[in-house]
């Protein structure tokens, strides 16, 4: 399985509570974040079914908000 790198902008307060959850619970700020995302990834499977295939936008993304 291929890695990809991926860049966020976060404010700094909220970096720093992440960093202290992180430290708390003995892992990396990454590693936090990617656990994160797998249990944000379970919870929409459990809801939707699981994610088959490459995502298509027009279907699985909803649509920007309006200004």
């Amino acid at each position: 399985m291929a890695v990809k790198s991926v860049s966020i902008r976060i404010e700094e307060e909220m970096l720093k509570k992440l960093s202290y959850v992180a430290d708390y619970e003995g892992r990396s700020i990454n590693s936090h974040i990617l656990v994160l995302i797998r249990e944000n990834i379970k919870k929409f499977e459990q809801l939707n079914g699981e994610i088959q295939g490459p995502p298509n936008p027009d279907v699985n993304v909803k649509p920007s908000r309006k200004s």
